[in-house]
């Protein structure tokens, strides 16, 4: 295991996240706490430093489990959990992204985990009704507090992401060092506007649903977990047809699907740190040997080619011939622009 700067920060991370969304039974499909020990266990002694929760993830156990966990040494784990998700239904002030809900989520969590700071708390995802202004200078605030040392947000679109941290900068907060977002090789939505303003911002990426909730280890191709629609994003004849390439690509490199899923988006985009769960310790054993192989380059260009998408205005607009003819006056091929 290597480790990784988060964003703009001198924090190390691993370079592969661990996610324990699974451990806890409440959800009715999760680990119990023995399996959820096994795992953390597994992946502390591959040199693993770096985890996520969230306050909603089974009901409070996850962040239960994981203060048992990390209490006999806190400090060398690098700890993220997460905020605006309810912690009451039909109560609106215990979800969103306010001030009120923030500090009262952030002492929860800290109960449940039994410590007395949070690594990394994300805004789980943008509510496009709290201010800007009031969320960015809440964190900035937990930050100065020494509750939290560092801020990420997740499931948010670029636009507020950007301003944000703009806002921050010209005030002096704290800024989002870290971005969470859903990518894949069936989801690159991210690569229209996300991804972009991660790099040019110098924020990490801990993308997760590498493997497509499982649609890229080629489970559908077999016939199995059929609760999904076929019409669905992982299960639409265009994902049956990536994820039988990911099959073939890992049969003729020796590895698994989920080692070539994951080392799809691990070689795909800089500074990224996939968030990586399993409810049993066998899958999690598999996704780490990712860390022991690479995907040529040619296979890469299949995959990308094959899961590629159309990014739409501005983008193609602005990448056209006749756009980057008078914008550079003839002289596109002649600039060399180390920013690209």
């Amino acid at each position: 295991m290597k480790f990784k700067l988060l964003g703009k920060s001198g924090l190390r991370v691993s370079e592969i996240c661990l996610g324990t969304m699974t451990f806890g039974t409440e959800w009715g499909w999760g680990a119990d706490k023995h399996e959820s020990k096994k795992i953390f266990d597994m992946y502390a002694n591959a040199g693993g430093n770096f985890i996520d929760t969230a306050n909603r993830y089974t009901e409070g156990t996850s962040e239960k489990f994981l203060g048992d966990f990390i209490a006999s040494d806190r400090d060398h784990f690098v700890l993220a959990t997460k905020y605006t998700l309810m912690d009451r239904d039909g109560d609106p002030n215990y979800a969103g992204n306010h001030r009120k809900n923030m500090i009262r989520s952030l002492n929860e969590s800290l109960k449940r985990l039994n410590t007395d700071y949070i690594d990394l708390f994300w805004v789980h995802m943008w509510d496009f009704t709290t201010p800007v202004e009031e969320v960015m200078r809440g964190l900035d605030d937990l930050v100065r507090s020494g509750k939290v040392h560092y801020i990420g947000i997740s499931d948010t679109p670029a636009w507020v992401i950007s301003r944000a941290n703009m806002l921050a900068e010209l005030r002096g907060w704290s800024q989002f060092a870290a971005l969470q977002i859903e990518y894949s090789l069936l989801q690159r939505g991210a690569e229209r506007d996300l991804l972009p303003m991660a790099k040019a911002l110098d924020m990490a990426v801990t993308p997760w649903g590498v493997i497509g909730g499982g649609a890229l280890t080629g489970k559908y191709l077999r016939g199995e977990g059929g609760r999904v629609p076929e019409n669905s994003l992982r299960r639409n004849g265009r994902s049956q047809d990536i994820a039988q390439a990911v099959v073939e690509i890992a049969e003729e490199l020796g590895v698994t699907p989920t080692q070539i899923a994951i080392n799809w988006a691990r070689q795909r985009v800089s500074n990224v740190m996939p968030v990586i769960g399993a409810r049993r310790v066998e899958q999690l054993q598999d996704s780490l040997k990712s860390l022991d192989s690479t995907i040529p380059d040619e296979m890469m260009e299949r995959l990308n080619d094959l899961s590629k998408i159309e990014l739409g205005f501005p983008h193609d607009f602005l990448s056209s011939e006749g756009v980057k003819q008078s914008a550079f006056a003839g002289m596109y091929d002649q600039i060399i622009n180390h920013r690209l």
